[in-house]
């Protein structure tokens, strides 16, 4: 089984086609080569260091909320 986590871009390496997202308490740099047209605010599913695909900021919500309640959110910050 695979999981992708929602994460918000804070920052952006158009050059390097990278983007800093913020996952709670937690900032990774992950690859957006896979995503068209990233931009600041955007919410983006990550998997392994990857930005598969952009989600709606409620989409992102929801499912941060069901990590919490299934306890998850402790494993990400």
């Amino acid at each position: 089984m695979c999981l992708a986590i929602p994460g918000k871009v804070v920052e952006i390496d158009a050059v390097t086609d990278m983007a800093t997202v913020s996952v709670g308490n937690v900032k990774k740099e992950v690859s957006t080569a896979l995503v068209e047209d990233v931009a600041l605010g955007d919410y983006l599913l990550i998997h392994v260091g990857y930005a598969l695909n952009k989600i709606s900021e409620e989409e992102a919500a929801n499912t941060l909320r069901l990590f919490e309640e299934a306890g998850m959110m402790e494993v990400m910050e």
